[in-house]
C-alpha cells in the first residue's frame, strides 16, 4: 500500500441531496479545481465523467424538488365540448 493511498482523500459517491457535496461542486465551478474538496467522488462505469455525472444528478435533484407537488396532483382530463349546430337563418 502506498503512502498516497494512506494519506489521500477518501472516496465517496456524490449525493445531490447533501448540501456539503453541492457546496464542493460550487467551489469547483468557481475555482476550476477540486483542491478544497476533502473527498474524491466516485464515477460509476455507466457515466462518462465526473462533471457530467454531477450535472445530471443536480438537474434531476432540482427538477424533482421544484415540481414534486405538480407531479403528485392528478391533472383533470381535458374534454372537448361538442360543437353546437347553428341554424343557417339570420336572426
Amino acid at each position: 500500500m502506498s503512502v498516497l493511498e494512506l494519506s489521500g482523500r477518501p472516496y465517496t459517491v456524490f449525493d445531490p441531496e447533501d448540501k456539503q457535496h453541492r457546496s464542493y461542486y460550487h467551489d469547483f465551478v468557481q475555482s476550476g479545481t477540486w483542491g478544497r474538496c476533502p473527498f474524491r467522488f466516485v464515477v460509476p462505469e455507466d457515466h462518462g465523467d465526473l462533471i457530467t455525472m454531477i450535472q445530471r444528478a443536480l438537474v434531476e435533484f432540482y427538477v424533482n424538488k421544484e415540481f414534486k407537488d405538480v407531479a403528485q396532483k392528478p391533472q383533470p382530463l381535458v374534454r372537448q365540448k361538442k360543437q353546437k349546430t347553428v341554424d343557417s337563418k339570420a336572426v
